[in-house]
């Protein structure tokens, strides 16, 4: 950054400018005096954290997503979440409405504990280090949390009640008549037993032996929402095979139609609902039975979207884990079987066997993409039950054992996949669908050549056609109308140390039994290594093999659970590092209660339905939308068992959901494709406007993406603090674009921001003096006018989340101000208190200096004069590279200058310049301005 480019951020004794220095100043004062006297503290209904006087009846409670205290620190681009809800808290506030805003660290998780197996040092030291440098980070930004309501995921009482969660959830079934989850005491009184052996699948948490994703090179099972679309693990990016092993499961397919019908009651963007729509991906259709004669009692089930092309069926193919393919698998060829369909075997069993290892071999989207299909002859045919005809059965990879039941009907003529299969073992590919010319025709039509002597569905379209087989499949008792999901349950066990241990116990039969709630939280024991085994990425044989399995004397315990002192053993997996963040907005809403999760009377306060929000939850939650399915989908989960149980009275956690853009930075590279340090790169612009870059003298190339430290491009807040201060790095970040939408940092913009505040500095402060310069004087109308805009466009944009709107209103109002040389504090007062959420620092500075004692913090917003808000305005036409993208009405006598700032704080412009560099900025006030990029 060049002397230039600067603001002045030298103290000189004799003066009173807002400086870095005197930012400093005031920052850790009004930050020990707002914890001094707990400015935001927000009392709760009862409890230990009750109020003194009556509770104010509005409140609005608003919530980061959970952060993960990474040993790296903050960069620049971690605060911006963190400060915009703290604006909205901040705003709320001031509206007279009892907030809830506080920040917690979700602090289980795989970088610990690789630190644990690099170091030896135990995860808890370092992570609590970690929270502690985060912690002093966030603290110099000036959030207004209630500091008393924070914790980590890993405290043992957050970890308690975690487990707590976790056996609600076992001790619970889902009653599919009620629609909802009840005790298992209830379903034990149902069925008349207490057999494990018949009550505990239904569990909504149960131990089962499934397919799972299992990693070989982390040495651990992953949930499906961990496996990428490639078909690997989203840490680390090593292959993922489907094993059949024994984990815990969370019954959350029972909730699949709630999660998918509650979505309407939800303020959410509407990508993150098609997102959890999609993953739940329900579908209608029907369930046919195709019997194979050769096998007593032996019937393939599938499941079929597509139940009108039913006589198109030429073959059926299971998956190569499916359950059948050992009993009807064959020992010969039956005679005049293709050579094509036994994978050059001599048997059946032979082909089945090696087929069966090869795709063992292969991902799940190995195998879903794959262009040549492949596939073997089982021996056996099974039975179209619409006509008569038998169809071979094969063992083909292109199907998948978790995906509806393992096993399809082939309709080659209307499915491409089925069509180059039996393009490549030269089966029939019957049309049954009229339409294009082509096959395959996957497209509408209407059914042709599906008819037999009981049922026509010839002359149909495709809905009528579906709704006469299903009706006829029903009747002969040959099929279902049914409707299936691609969710699957929730894998549940991690192979990991660093997690919160199961309040499980295993009886000599294997039964799980809960451990008694007195005797939570289970804690880690201490083990001599870390890590679990993990083995070649490829070795899809190995098994798992978790570090609790090395704590022997942990493992054995020795319990009384109602039938005299018996010997158990421990669950060696962990739960996964979705646990604690499934539930934490439950427990900031209580955090200290040692008898209950949350005791009723604070959670319907807080969460409670209300007409606005009729399934309840957190009224503003902001964070990543790369947690669209994992987190939120558990959470939701969790809340509705919760909820069905009786502990809260909100059926959904979350309200309204906001997801915040990035900060995002330029990198370079020089000639070899090394990153070289940002900050020290030279830029050069050329006569004709080109630039160019060179890093000790050599010419470098720029890159727009991340900002991290391999890219050698990370600023740290704390870079930022010195320099300019907090307030200035607020307003800064606010002011960039939308905050949901992405942006570049960049560096030598932030000065901006400072000569802002030091314009409204100079407003209310002599800078020689230090003595306040408002008065009591009358402003003039047009001022009054400037005044009341900016009030009603302030309180308008902060409801709506627009920032950086609302700051360019109070840019243009500190100019007006300044060139009026405007000293009212008729003016000057409510232009500290609009300033206040996004500068708190200085604004209570101020406002102090204005002559009141009390914190503006719970001050009251101002309120804008309609009859002042009528002007006589003029359209300006805000372009960029030419095309109109903006339409802005503004005073008659706007100046370049706030022309220019309204028009780049546009949210269409801030689209169209798409985190490109401003070259020109032509205006021509107030009716045009030219952007050009």
């Amino acid at each position: 950054m060049s002397t230039a480019d600067r603001a002045d951020t030298t103290d000189r004794p004799d003066t009173h400018r807002y400086t870095a220095g005197l930012a400093a100043e005031i920052e850790a004062r009004w930050q020990e005096r707002w914890e001094r006297e707990g400015t935001f503290e927000a009392p709760n209904p009862t409890g230990e954290l009750a109020g003194d006087g009556e509770l104010p009846t509005s409140t609005y409670y608003l919530m980061d997503m959970f952060p993960y205290p990474s040993g790296a620190g903050l960069h620049v681009g971690h605060p911006l979440g963190y400060i915009g809800t703290d604006v909205v808290g901040r705003h709320q506030r001031m509206l007279g409405k009892n907030v809830l805003h506080t920040l917690g660290y979700d602090a289980f998780g795989l970088p610990a504990e690789l630190h644990a197996i690099q170091t030896g040092e135990h995860p808890r030291a370092n992570t609590l280090a970690n929270i502690a440098n985060m912690r002093r980070q966030l603290r110099r930004l000036g959030l207004g949390h209630d500091q008393r309501r924070s914790f980590a995921t890993i405290d043992p009482d957050f970890v308690r009640w975690t487990q707590w969660v976790f056996l609600q959830i076992f001790d619970a079934w889902y009653d599919e008549e009620a629609g909802r989850a009840r005790p298992i005491a209830e379903l034990r009184e149902k069925l008349g037993t207490d057999d494990p052996a018949v009550i505990d699948p239904h569990r909504l948490a149960y131990v089962s032996e499934s397919p799972v994703n299992w990693c070989p090179a982390l040495g651990t099972v992953l949930s499906n929402e961990e496996v990428t679309a490639e078909g690997r693990s989203e840490r680390g990016n090593f292959p993922v095979f489907q094993r059949n092993l024994r984990q815990w499961q969370m019954r959350i397919t029972a909730y699949a139609d709630r999660l998918l019908d509650d979505l309407e009651t939800v303020d959410w963007p509407e990508p993150v609902k098609l997102m959890q729509r999609n993953w739940i991906g329900r579908s209608h259709g029907a369930e046919v039975e195709f019997d194979v004669p050769a096998v007593e009692n032996a019937a393939i089930r599938v499941f079929t979207t597509r139940p009108d092309t039913l006589f198109g069926a030429t073959y059926m193919v299971l998956a190569p884990e499916h359950e059948l393919v050992d009993a009807i698998v064959t020992d010969t060829w039956p005679e005049g079987t293709d050579e094509r369909w036994t994978g050059g075997a001599a048997s059946p069993t032979e082909a089945v066997a090696a087929y069966r290892h090869a795709a063992s071999r292969k991902t799940d989207v190995e195998r879903q993409e794959s262009k040549e299909k492949t596939g073997v002859f089982t021996g056996a045919y099974a039975v179209n039950p619409v006509n008569g005809e038998q169809v071979p059965v094969f063992v083909a990879d292109y199907v998948l054992v978790g995906y509806g039941t393992g096993a399809i009907m082939a309709v080659p003529a209307h499915d491409e996949r089925d069509f180059a299969f039996a393009t490549a073992f030269g089966l029939p590919t019957p049309r049954v669908v009229t339409g294009g010319d082509e096959l395959p025709w996957t497209g509408e039509g209407v059914a042709t050549a599906s008819s037999n002597d009981e049922v026509s569905l010839d002359g149909l379209s495709v809905a009528e056609a579906k709704a006469r087989i299903i009706a006829w499949l029903e009747e002969k008792g040959l099929g279902t109308g049914t409707t299936t999901y691609r969710l699957r349950d929730w894998l549940f066990s991690r192979q990991r140390y660093w997690g919160e241990p199961f309040p499980i116990v295993f009886d000599d039969e294997g039964h799980p039994h809960a451990v008694p709630d007195h005797l939570l939280p289970v804690e880690l024991p201490d083990v001599p290594d870390y890590s679990p085994r993990t083995f070649e990425p490829d070795d899809v044989t190995s098994e798992p093999e978790p570090p609790l399995g090395r704590a022997h004397d942990w493992l054995e315990v020795e319990l009384d659970l109602g039938d005299g002192p018996r010997r158990y053993r421990r669950d060696t997996n962990t739960m996964p590092n979705w646990a604690g963040s499934s539930w934490y907005q439950l427990r900031y809403l209580d955090p200290h209660n040692a008898d209950a999760l949350v005791d009723p009377a604070n959670e319907a306060y807080w969460m409670g339905p209300t007409d606005a929000k009729t399934t309840g939850g957190v009224d503003l939650y902001v964070g990543g939308v790369e947690h669209a399915v994992l987190h939120l989908l558990y959470a939701r989960f969790w809340h509705k068992v919760l909820f069905d149980l009786g502990h809260v009275s909100s059926a959904e956690p979350f309200h309204r959901l906001v997801n915040q853009g990035y900060i995002q930075a330029y990198a370079f590279t020089d000639a070899r494709g090394t990153y070289v340090p940002a900050d020290e790169v030279q830029e050069h612009v050329a006569d004709d406007g080109s630039t160019t870059y060179t890093y000790d003298g050599a010419p470098v190339t720029r890159e727009y993406g991340k900002m991290g430290k391999s890219l050698k491009n990370v600023v740290t807040p704390d870079e930022m603090y010195d320099e300019y201060g907090a307030d200035t790095f607020r307003v800064y970040e606010m002011s960039m674009g939308p905050l949901d939408q992405s942006r570049p940092w960049e560096t030598r913009a932030v000065v901006g921001a400072q000569r802002f505040l030091q314009r409204v500095w100079r407003l209310v402060v002599d800078e020689e003096t230090g003595e306040t310069r408002a008065d009591g004087g009358e402003p003039d109308r047009a001022t009054l006018q400037v005044l009341h805009r900016t009030i009603d466009g302030v309180a308008a944009d902060l409801d709506g989340l627009r920032f950086n709107t609302a700051i360019a209103k109070l840019i243009e109002l500190t100019n007006h101000c300044t060139k009026a040389t405007v000293t009212s504090r008729e003016v000057l007062e409510p232009l500290v208190l609009m300033l206040a959420p996004f500068a708190p620092h200085v604004a209570e500075e101020l406002w102090s200096r204005l002559g009141h004692d009390a914190s503006l913090a719970h001050a009251s917003f101002p309120q804008a004069d309609p009859s002042l808000l009528v002007a006589d305005t003029v359209t300006c036409v805000v372009q960029v590279q030419g095309k109109v993208r903006a339409k802005l009405d503004v005073a008659p006598d706007v100046s370049e200058q706030e022309l220019t700032s309204l028009a780049l704080a546009e949210e269409n412009v801030q689209r169209a310049i798409d985190g490109r560099e401003v070259r020109k900025t032509i205006v021509r006030a107030p009716k045009l301005v030219n952007i050009v990029v």
